[in-house]
This record gives C-alpha cells, structure tokens and sequence, in this order.
C-alpha cells in the first residue's frame, strides 16, 4: 500500500532533510520509525529536499507498507514514534504510481525577516537582519523574478544539471510587526535559489543593487554575480500543490 503524509517540521537540529551517515535527519527519522513500525526497511520519497536549518510548513512525502494500518492509527503511531521536532498532519493511501516528487504542481516558500529588534527567542526562525530596508523598492524589484527564467546565477554549481529553467507564478513581500515576509511560488527550485534570490531583494533594499542589475544577473548565468545568500534559518516550505491525490 503507498501512504502520502503532510508533515511539518523544525528544522533548527537537523542537518536537513536528506538522510545522511551518522547526521540527524528528518528523512532518517522518519525511516527509521517506519521501519520500526514495519520491521522491515522502508524508502521514504519526499516533494523534495530542504537543507539544514530549513523549516517545512506542509512538507509531503510518500512510501509503501506491506502492513495493514488504517491512516488514522499510522499517523498516531508516527507522531507517537517520532521527535518532536517532526509532526505528521495527515496520511493518505494513493495510487501505486503516485510520487511525491514528480507530481508536483508547483511549491510556495517563504522566508521571515525581523527588521525590528533582535529577538532571542526567535533567532533559529526569523533571519534577524534588524535594521530598516527600502520596502518599495523591494516590492518592485519583485517584478523581475516573476515568469520563466534561467536561475543559474541563483543556484550552487552543479555539472549533473542541465535545466536551469524554473518559472515564478508569483512573488510577494508584506509586513506585520516589523517582520518581512517574502513568499515565492513556482514550478520549481533549485538548491540555494530562494535564498539567493531573498540576498539580492535585501541588497536592493539596501541600496547596494538597483533594479536594472537584476536582468544583469539573469543575463551572465554566473552565480558570483548575485548577492550573497540569505541565511537557513529564515526559510519555510509552506506548501506543496498537487493536482490532486488519487486514492
């Protein structure tokens, strides 16, 4: 039976989502429970990776059990099982053929700033920039992230990928108690690419980067051309789009 489950996540002890030798994990937890639950190894497949620091708002990921558990008592045994630093909200049974990954319709990510003063206990969620920044002018610069683009200047180094190609349907930025939210939706990201692209919008609010600059970036596909990558721990999956589940 293939399980799908929206979990959520924070990401402040973990050294990402991808499992990794001797390192904690959120895929190595879960595994780990699911193996514990099924006795035998289980291979959990996510919508995708986020790295360490990174939090998950509605994070998905499925796998297949060959025991017999209703979805209400696999996500209580789960959430019994699990840190708590990891929360299953729902488990759904899909169709065999369905992939967490490569059904993705596209993913929204948000990133959280405090302009105000630093807050310790919000430090590990909030990227404490505590200073003021050109709002307008960041709203504006948003424009030209929206569409289809090559996002090689916005992402790390990679020989093994060939497509740089991503569209953002939509690019916001609003303000509530001094904190800034930055959301990005798209069809897809590249690793390193919504902090990249946050590091270039706080650049211009800054008044270090104007607008025009930008399509510059765009335009040399070089990644040391962009400005320098805003940190983990602001960063949120806040959602994950699929066509629909099919059960």
């Amino acid at each position: 039976m293939r399980y799908l489950i929206k979990f959520s996540y924070d990401g402040s002890n973990f050294f990402g989502y991808q499992k990794q030798a001797n390192k904690r994990t959120i895929q190595g937890e879960l595994e780990r429970v699911l193996s514990q639950l099924s006795k035998a190894n289980v291979l959990v497949s996510a919508s995708g990776r986020t790295d360490a620091l990174v939090h998950a708002i509605n994070q998905y990921a499925h796998f297949d059990l060959d025991i017999n558990i209703s979805c209400d008592a696999l996500k209580k045994a789960l959430n019994s099982l699990l840190p708590d630093d990891i929360y299953i909200k729902n488990v759904l049974i899909v169709q065999p053929h369905f992939h967490a990954r490569f059904n993705v319709l596209k993913k929204e990510y948000i990133y959280k700033i405090n302009l105000g003063e630093f807050d310790p206990f919000s430090r590990n969620y909030v990227y404490q920039y505590n200073r003021e920044l050109d709002i307008d002018k960041m709203l504006c610069a948003t424009k030209y992230f929206r569409g289809k683009h090559n996002f090689k200047s916005f992402t790390k180094s990679n020989r093994e990928i060939i497509d740089y190609e991503r569209e953002i349907y939509d690019a916001t930025i609003s303000v509530d108690n001094d904190i800034m939210v930055i959301s990005f939706i798209g069809n897809g990201f590249l690793r390193y690419m919504v902090r990249n692209m946050v590091g270039t919008l706080i650049s211009v609010g800054e008044g270090k980067t104007e607008l025009e600059e930008i399509l510059d970036i765009f335009r040399c596909e070089d990644r040391t051309k962009a400005k320098k990558t805003a940190p983990a721990n602001g960063l949120y999956l806040k959602n994950v789009y699929y066509d629909e589940f099919e059960s």
